[in-house]
């Protein structure tokens, strides 16, 4: 099939690599010219690991091109994404403007020589399909055209930044949200190949063993949007019960790495997403939870819930400060390393970051901040230039009369690290492990004076100082 994705953020650049991949013939279409010229020169905007041999890959078959130009790749497509950015507003509803212009655009150059389907592939509001479809709608009638025949379908993303690759190919599921029959066929269609796995897995990211096929959820619009909402409201508050429960562990002597493990073996319950730390951050929980009680509000309705899992999170960051003041007292004068600055591993992104606003608390306090990232200290140093933070080559250097050190970002490097020769640089030899990664009696032992988040504190048998 012809496809088109509008958009060439995280979301847009993987959908159209993937479906390229398996042989549909893509446009990614972006009003951003340096970012499609850097594409065509098959440099990826983002970092995704595969995500440059996937397009590299593609576009020497044919079946990839990068443009500004949205005219031709709609009136040849079959399929047209909008994977365009919806920022929240201050209000916490999501910005529709961008789906709004690539919904006007789009209608505008429309023709009668096929029957298209148009699909919200961002995150949007509860009721976006019915406004997109009244957009392309008016930007038909505003070129002067008639008998244009599209159809409206909501197919929302759950892909995981550092893995969206394998989450595009092998999902748990297809959403297809649609009352049309003519759409829900051609979405059938589009998605044949993925439902089926009847396709060759790359070389960089090999089918799971046991896939052999992905279920396909075919819903109403509203039900399609609903789920995309519910699904990242679920996780974050899953991620939140772990934190309060971790919380709760310290208070009683518990680890809650083991009552986690414990309660993750429930079936009913299951082990993904109840690692205690420091919270979730991302541009995906906090906007969605902002924009679904947003709608709930505009209904009448207060979701406690949800609102619980946004003030444990940002309740949670601030831990790290606490920690650190029972291990050093005063933080004004002191240095702190950061390990790690993306939100997770496998990504440079820094969108609601944890260690943004950990490392701007310990300014304020009087606190010298370095960091060491494997990968996303420049666009630290690019989206944040007033923050004042030395960024270090390495974590020993980072450690070098260190007093403390933070572990904000699980990055594998990490745990690779010599704990020993760490401490050993440091004036004192404090190490707060922000998402529970290194054992804590093998840090103990190592010289530190380890604390992890809802863990027993393992101390050094003598003063960790010098």
């Amino acid at each position: 099939m012809n496809v088109t994705v509008i958009g060439t953020g995280y979301v847009g650049t993987v959908t159209g690599a993937c479906l390229a991949y398996l042989g549909h013939r893509v446009w990614c279409v972006d009003t951003d010219a340096a970012k499609i010229e850097k594409l065509q020169a098959g440099q990826s905007p983002i970092f995704e690991p595969g995500l440059e041999d996937l397009m590299r890959l593609c576009t020497e078959r044919g079946l990839l091109e990068f443009t500004t130009d949205l005219t031709e790749p709609v009136r040849q497509s079959d399929v047209i994404f909008v994977a365009v950015g919806t920022p929240p507003l201050p209000s916490g509803e999501s910005n529709l403007t961008y789906v709004e212009a690539a919904a006007r655009s789009i209608g505008a150059v429309m023709d009668t020589s096929i029957f298209r389907v148009v699909v919200n592939k961002s995150t949007v509001p509860v009721g976006s399909g019915n406004l997109v479809g009244t957009l392309v709608r008016e930007g038909i009638s505003a070129a002067g055209r008639q008998n244009v025949r599209f159809g409206m379908a909501s197919n929302p993303e759950f892909l995981r930044e550092g893995s969206a690759i394998h989450d595009s190919l092998y999902p748990d599921r297809i959403v297809i949200g649609t009352e049309e029959p003519e759409t829900l066929a051609v979405m059938r269609n589009l998605y044949a190949e993925l439902g089926s796995q009847q396709f060759p897995d790359p070389s960089f990211e090999p089918r799971p063993l046991g896939t052999t096929s992905v279920p396909v959820v075919e819903t109403t619009l509203t039900s399609a949007e609903m789920i995309k909402y519910s699904a990242n409201a679920f996780l974050a508050t899953k991620i939140g019960f772990a934190n309060e429960i971790a919380n709760i562990c310290e208070r009683v002597g518990a680890d809650v790495t083991e009552v986690m493990q414990g309660i993750g073996l429930d079936s009913r319950i299951g082990t993904k997403f109840l690692n205690a730390g420091i919270g979730w951050g991302g541009s995906c929980f906090g906007k969605d939870i902002g924009s679904l009680l947003h709608t709930a509000g505009e209904y009448g309705y207060q979701a406690s819930l949800l609102e619980a899992s946004l003030l444990v999170n940002k309740r949670q960051r601030l831990l790290v400060i606490q920690k650190l003041q029972e291990k050093l007292f005063i933080l004004k004068g002191r240095t702190i390393g950061l390990l790690g600055l993306s939100f997770k591993p496998n990504t440079d992104d820094l969108r609601d970051a944890p260690s943004l606003q950990i490392a701007e608390r310990l300014i304020q306090m009087g606190a010298r901040v370095r960091a060491y990232d494997p990968i996303s200290m420049d666009a630290c140093r690019e989206q944040n230039p007033d923050l004042r933070i030395l960024y270090c080559n390495d974590a020993l250097s980072m450690a070098e009369h260190a007093d403390a050190l933070v572990l904000i970002t699980e990055w594998p490097e990490f745990g690779m690290l010599d704990l020993r020769e760490l401490a050993s640089r440091m004036d004192h030899a404090v190490l707060i492990d922000g998402r529970n990664m290194f054992d804590a009696a093998c840090a103990a032992a190592a010289g530190f004076d380890y604390t992890g988040m809802g863990r027993a504190t393992h101390r050094t048998a003598t003063p960790a100082s010098k």
